[in-house]
């Protein structure tokens, strides 16, 4: 996640701190909808009904589960040895003793064995046609594919979400098309297939699945905006290209979906250009986030009039299939373009594909989709379940219930300002703050767990003034996260709401930790927490594990010195996670090395972690 400080959202939508302090006061909240433990974790419960829901419905998804049943029965869900605050920085990474990890695709690594490979040199750099065939930087969201559901061989698909000119060029701006290329070719998706040998070591191997998924490649849309003006050039030039990979999730008949998240950052205007409404609601400027693309690459240049609507290609969630090389990427236009920071799929009542949300940006909004039908007889007749169904935006009301509101050209509130639906997906935040949904801190990953709970991860937000029920503090400068359960198994319009932790509360103790982030839960009951920002304790970022019923907390792993902890992926037998580490040390080999050695000058490269148990067990366990 690379952090918009902008606030473009200027509607006058009740903002969460109302809702929050009309619903229960802070000292309240703590006192008597909290459950403060030994160790420092704060935890709420949502309600008798929710309550109940986890103490005793025995309902366990079907979708991504490992088919454990009875989670609330288990006990010692945390059995490992935590990484104490003290041993929590520095230029390496630390992990509790009682688990080991490996490195592996850091950037540069050739997609196929024998390919071009980049090492860290700091004198040198890929060229741009290299890049193309080599891991991307910016490692964040990605998801474990098995083939022939082995635990021990299948394809990785990784986003890359973003990397700086210093870090990718060694240098502050592009001086021609070649440095352009070099720094698109390095955004996107790889996917790569690895195999663990009888050594228990990972290792890419060759593959006809794998491939690079990049700024330049062809992509197509689907679903309601397809062919419409608004994704048309006067240029005429076909759809390319998917940028700033956040996080992702990934379907029930198995494809990969990633996020474009501050898309509007690689625009620019080397001419006058005056932005319209949409455009300065989804934070477009001159100079954008200073990649200068648009002084090379004409796409990316908002005055250039023969590409307007280029901008509105992006923003969107893109599907892919990881294990053929030769599909062409999938905008799914049904699910909204905002600054998609990651999608959580499950399998809703009637077997309805259910898709939630976040926004990220200060003051944006959480949102979720719901697919016309069953997927399977979606998929059997043809049509995509991503490509019909309803797209809603969550207000939270002040009793802890929250609505769905629906983004449809059938609401008059909506009829009046857009032209059509397509219209209305394309500038969904337009939408949704005509609806009066709430403002966020922030939305970032969001993850369904048992109970049919739904976590978002808020990370912060320093500009608040006022607090809120779905926002307590103000400011909020070390985020919080938020939990809610649908009515009618997902699907339904109304739902329930409470606080499941603020990161202000763990401070000073050993489960300390700030700036949530990457987040996801297993179906035994442990939410695991990654963080993306300056960290309090003197910690470096990290990755904490928590027991959803008793509210424990521990520290599993914490990264390298200026890094952000992010993506989360698991084999089918749950004996490893991959994570990954973004921007060791900034990009600055002054600071770290890794992942080579310190004191090789090396310039520092994302990677992604094997992480295992010592004893082959349950990871998180």
């Amino acid at each position: 996640m690379v952090n918009d400080n902008k606030i473009t959202n200027k509607s006058k939508n009740r903002p969460f701190r109302d809702v929050l302090q009309a619903r229960i006061s802070r000292r309240n909240l703590l006192a008597s909808s909290m459950m403060l433990t030994a160790a420092g974790f704060v935890t709420a419960v949502a309600g008798n009904q929710v309550q109940q829901a986890v103490a005793g419905t025995g309902h366990r998804r079907k979708f991504g589960s490992h088919k454990r049943k009875y989670w609330w029965r288990r006990r010692d869900l945390l059995g490992f040895e935590p990484v104490k605050v003290a041993d929590g920085n520095g230029p390496v990474p630390v992990i509790s003793s009682d688990y080991e990890y490996q490195v592996l695709i850091p950037w540069g690594t050739p997609i196929q064995p024998g390919g071009p490979e980049y090492d860290g040199d700091p004198h040198t750099r890929p060229t741009a046609d290299e890049q193309a065939e080599q891991v991307g930087i910016g490692h964040d969201g990605m998801h474990f594919f098995p083939i022939r559901r082995q635990s021990d061989h299948g394809m990785l698909a990784i986003n890359h979400e973003f990397g700086r000119n210093s870090h990718v060029l060694g240098k502050d701006a592009p001086e021609s098309l070649e440095d352009v290329r070099l720094s698109q070719h390095a955004h996107g998706v790889s996917v790569v297939e690895i195999k663990r040998r009888f050594n228990g070591r990972w290792r890419v191997i060759q593959s006809n699945k794998a491939r690079r998924i990049h700024v330049n490649t062809p992509v197509t849309f689907s679903g309601p905006v397809a062919d419409h003006p608004l994704l048309q050039t006067s240029a005429g030039n076909a759809p390319r290209g998917t940028v700033n990979n956040c996080a992702n999730g990934y379907t029930p008949w198995g494809t990969y979906l990633t996020c474009e998240e501050n898309f509007n950052g690689y625009f620019g205007a080397t001419g006058d250009w005056t932005a319209t409404e949409a455009q300065e609601r989804y934070g477009f400027s001159e100079s954008g986030f200073g990649y200068g693309w648009e002084n090379f690459d004409p796409r990316f240049d908002l005055s250039k009039a023969e590409y307007q609507n280029e901008e509105n290609r992006f923003g969107w969630i893109v599907e892919i299939d990881p294990m053929d090389g030769s599909q062409t990427p999938v905008k799914r236009s049904a699910l909204g373009r905002f600054k998609h920071e990651g999608v959580a799929v499950t399998v809703g009542h009637g077997g309805r594909v259910v898709c939630y949300m976040g926004d990220d940006q200060r003051f944006d909004y959480i949102y979720k989709f719901v697919s016309a039908g069953n997927w399977r007889r979606m998929r059997f007749f043809g049509k995509s379940p991503l490509d019909e169904g309803k797209l809603y935006v969550a207000k939270f009301n002040d009793d802890g219930t929250g609505e769905w509101l629906e983004l449809t050209i059938d609401n008059p509130l909506l009829r009046d300002k857009f032209k059509d639906q397509s219209e209305v997906l394309t500038y969904a935040r337009l939408a949704a703050d005509e609806l009066g949904a709430t403002p966020m801190d922030r939305p970032e990953w969001t993850t369904v767990a048992p109970g049919e709970y739904v976590y978002c991860s808020l990370t912060n937000n320093s500009r608040r003034t006022e607090a809120d029920g779905a926002n307590p503090l103000a400011p909020n400068p070390d985020g919080h996260i938020i939990r809610w359960r649908d009515t009618k198994h997902h699907v339904g319009t109304d739902f329930t709401w409470d606080i499941f932790v603020i990161a202000e509360d763990t401070h000073g103790t050993e489960q300390s930790f700030s700036d949530p982030d990457g987040i996801w839960a297993d179906h035994d009951g442990r939410l695991f927490i990654q963080t993306d920002g300056t960290q309090k304790d003197s910690l470096n970022n990290q990755m904490l594990v928590a027991d959803t019923k008793t509210g424990e907390i521990r520290r599993l792993f914490t990264g390298v010195t200026d890094d952000e902890i992010t993506g989360i992926t698991v084999t089918p037998d749950l004996r490893t996670i991959f994570i990954n580490s973004q921007h060791p040390g900034n990009g600055d080999p002054t600071v770290t090395n890794f992942p080579a050695e310190q004191g090789t000058g090396k310039i520092p490269r994302d990677c992604t972690f094997a992480i295992v148990r010592k004893n082959g067990g349950i990871v998180g366990s």
